[in-house]
Order: C-alpha cells, then sequence, then structure tokens
C-alpha cells in the first residue's frame, strides 16, 4: 500500500531537515535534538531525572509510591543523535499504555564514543537499576528501543546472556538496526524516499564501529551472531518503507529458529521513525497498544 495520508506530510517535512539533505555531519544531525518535534504526549504521573551508572537518565512512573516492572529505554538516533528530550514523547506513551515505569537512558554517543562505549554504558546502567532506589520491580526488567537503541536494546540481551545477567524479561525492539547489510530487498527498494536512508544507514554505521562496518562484531549487529538460544522473548515492530524493515523481520526468524518466543508485526503505510508520533499517527498508537499488551504479559 502508499503512504498513509496521515504519514505523507509529517514524511515530506523530514525530508526538508538539514540532516536528511546532507552533507551529513555530526553537527547537522544533532540540530534537532534541542527541538523534537512537537507530537502530543501523554500524562504521567511522576516523571524526574536521574542519574544511573553516570549517564544521565528519566523516570516515568504512572503510579507513585507503587512497585511496578520496569522497562529499561534505550533513545534512537544512529547512535550519534537523539537523546532524552527527542524519545520523551515514546516513553511517556509506553508507561501509559503499559502501566509500567520506564527508565530512558542517555547513553554517550558516537563518533565520540564508538562501540563498544554506548553499549557497555547501558549495560553499567542497566546493572544500576536494582541499587537506584526507585519504585521498581527489578525482577521484572524488560529493555526496549527504537532504531539504533534497539539495536542497542537486543544487544543488552546477548551481553546478559553472555555476562550472567541481570535478567531481562522481555526485548521489545522497535524498527531496530541489526546488521550492517545494505543489499537486503528493503535497502533496494526503501533506501531512498523515506527520509531514513541507505546513504544515512552506512554513514551512521562508520561513526559507530568504523573500518570494522564490513565485519562488524556480534555485539554491534545481533544478527551476526550465532546463538540466540535463551533469549528472552520479543516484540519486533518493522514499517514497511522502511530500509531497516528486512533485517528486523529476519532477526525475528533467526530468534524463532533458536526457540525465542517472538512477536513480528509489520505496519504497513509508514516509515521509520513513525512510533514517535503519536496522537498523530493512529499507526504509531496501535503499534505501542500491541507492545504494551506484550510486555504486561511477558511480565505477568
Amino acid at each position: 500500500m502508499p503512504i498513509h495520508p496521515a504519514a505523507a506530510p509529517i514524511l515530506e517535512m523530514m525530508k526538508q531537515m538539514p540532516a536528511a539533505m546532507g552533507p551529513f555531519t555530526v553537527e547537522a544531525f544533532r540540530i534537532g535534538d534541542a527541538q523534537p518535534m512537537p507530537f502530543p504526549k501523554a500524562d504521567v504521573a511522576e516523571v524526574r531525572d536521574l542519574t544511573l551508572a553516570g549517564s544521565p537518565a528519566r523516570l516515568y512512573h504512572p503510579k507513585p509510591g507503587e512497585t511496578l516492572p520496569v522497562i529499561f529505554f534505550l533513545h534512537g538516533g544512529g547512535w550519534v543523535c537523539g537523546n532524552i528530550e527527542t524519545h520523551d514523547g515514546l516513553c511517556r506513551a509506553l508507561a501509559a499504555k503499559a502501566g509500567c515505569a520506564v527508565v530512558s537512558l542517555d547513553y554517550p554517543r558516537a563518533p565520540e564514543n564508538p562501540f563498544p562505549e554506548p553499549l557497555e554504558a547501558s549495560y553499567r546502567a542497566l546493572q544500576a537499576l536494582p541499587g537506584a532506589g526507585l519504585a521498581i520491580d527489578t525482577d521484572r526488567i524488560a529493555v526496549a528501543g527504537d532504531s539504533a537503541g534497539g539495536n542497542l536494546a537486543a544487544a543488552l540481551c546477548l551481553l546478559a546472556k553472555d555476562r550472567g545477567g541481570p535478567r531481562i524479561a522481555h526485548q521489545l525492539l522497535i524498527y531496530p538496526v541489526l546488521d550492517a547489510d545494505f543489499t537486503r530487498e528493503s535497502y533496494t527498494v526503501n533506501g531512498t524516499d523515506y527520509f531514513l536512508t541507505g546513504e544515512m544507514m552506512r554513514w551512521f554505521w562508520r561513526q559507530y564501529v568504523g573500518d570494522a562496518v564490513d565485519a562488524p562484531h556480534a555485539h554491534a549487529a545481533p544478527a551476526r551472531a550465532t546463538d540466540l538460544a535463551g533469549l528472552p522473548s520479543a516484540t519486533i515492530i518493522t514499517a514497511e518503507f522502511d530500509p531497516l524493515r528486512d533485517e528486523g523481520e529476519a532477526y525475528a526468524a533467526q530468534l524463532k529458529a533458536a526457540g525465542v518466543p517472538v512477536k513480528l508485526e509489520r505496519v504497513a503505510g509508514v516509515f521509520h521513525g513513525f512510533a514517535s508520533m503519536t496522537g498523530v499517527l493512529p499507526h504509531a498508537d496501535e503499534a505501542l497498544d500491541l507492545a504494551a499488551a506484550d510486555l504486561q504479559q511477558a511480565f505477568a
């Protein structure tokens, strides 16, 4: 199907952003960090900033005083841009819809902090959750992220498995980056006209892993991991008009083959980044409703 009519004008606006028009620079991509898109935001009873293992973070707690399961969220932005503010609306929506606490992390970004530092900092923050004095049930932790944040969330599951913890109950991967393979069909058909382009992804990968882009470590490209058995159950959400679509769907198949329970949802008519457009695109709310139901089931 074509781009949904509600998504089309947003796509055209995003294609006019400095980062999309090139040349690609760190500064151009970070312009939007100070002025996030003005989408509606859900009310959450408690929202406060904190620090976890040296990294800034933000807690969203819909029921202050009640101990709740927690979603450890990692923002997208090609490992280069994005922050707590750009993903404030998405985290609020997850907290409200799932009835869970959300902790959103501002991990150190590339290229100043290339692989593995964003992942290692995320792992340190995940380990710090039990001692953070928050009203959260640290026996019920899910990891979540969109795009490059989905990459880090998937990699955290691999890292926690390799290092013997902490236990992760579920992984929510929203149009995740999982492999540096630019030959997939979705790169061919979606790699030029839908804001996130193949050229842009190649640039992001170079900022993250440098010269290792042709053969990245499995903790940088989780789709290259050889043993996925025993990983947490997963919800993977992809977008029809996204160059990353096929790697997300392939990873779902890899997880299933390894015996991991997976729910895969391809959302038609939308492009990369749509999940942040709650209150504007019905697809965003529907996808997050599905994710919330899966999280509640995993926590139960």
